[in-house]
């Protein structure tokens, strides 16, 4: 099983996860081209992928969907208020209705080799997800633009090999920075955003023996720096209230516009 952050940051995410024989894109909120690109980094061109899943309809998680699918028309995954959004959505261009497929919170489904369930996450959207993934032997995790998390998030989150976790931004850069107080607001609620800190915390809460890779994603542009989240979490690993230490595990900040290393179990 693989991984693979093609792109990760406010403005724009799309992620490869996949076996020997399936080949998932989490979002698709980047350019086809980009897209194209990441997979070509992978070993893989858009005639490989099986599915889109999509996480939410805001547009750095949706801004690629239109030009990519009707470049390759592949099924687009979505609980039923998120493709209604999407179908909204005129910037897109044409997306043909029949390539949407939905689904549901916690109801698992199959792609190819891939079990995929769909979880609940708290974020201003229509009715956002993030998903893990099985393969009959390892477990991976795409989980950003969670403005809190709870019981209910651990738990769907133990047991990951990999995962791709949100570390959005830093609460005294958003703070200071330069965006309105509503939108600091927003981003700082239980529907915004996880900051370094609580990314840090829930990392401790879901350790164990065999999560190896974790990738820090979804970072601000204006209010984080790669430095800083990666520093914060290490921090929060160390002294936190759990059996591990940063060092125990493979940690990488996906980049912003372009492939991060893949891993692979």
């Amino acid at each position: 099983m693989r991984m693979c952050p093609i792109a990760s940051g406010s403005s724009g995410n799309s992620i490869y996860v996949g076996s020997s024989n399936t080949h998932i894109l989490v979002d698709a909120g980047i350019s086809k081209k980009k897209i194209d690109e990441g997979l070509g980094f992978a070993g893989l061109s858009g005639t490989d992928v099986d599915a889109i899943l999509i996480t939410h309809e805001h547009s750095d998680h949706i801004q690629g969907l239109g030009v990519f699918c009707r470049k390759y028309p592949v099924p687009i995954y979505g609980t039923e208020k998120t493709l209604m959004e999407i179908q909204k959505c005129k910037s897109l261009g044409f997306v043909d209705p029949q390539l949407f497929h939905t689904i549901r919170a916690d109801e698992e489904f199959v792609i190819g080799e891939i079990k995929v369930n769909p979880m609940h996450i708290s974020h201003d959207a229509a009715d956002p997800v993030a998903y893990t993934f099985f393969d009959g032997r390892h477990r991976m995790a795409v989980a950003t633009d969670m403005g809190i998390y709870d019981d209910y998030t651990v738990n769907r989150l133990k047991g990951m090999d990999a995962i791709l976790l949100e570390a959005n931004h830093d609460v005294r850069m958003l703070q200071v920075g330069p965006y309105p107080y509503q939108l600091k607001q927003r981003i700082l609620s239980e529907h915004g955003h996880l900051s370094n800190e609580n990314a840090g915390r829930l990392l401790c809460e879901i350790a164990h023996d065999n999560l190896g890779r974790i990738y820090l994603g979804h970072l601000s542009k204006e209010n984080n720096m790669p430095e800083l989240a990666y520093e914060t979490v290490r921090m929060e690993l160390d002294i936190g209230d759990c059996d591990y230490k940063a060092s125990d595990f493979d940690l990488y900040v996906a980049k912003r516009n372009e492939p991060t290393a893949v891993v692979e179990l």
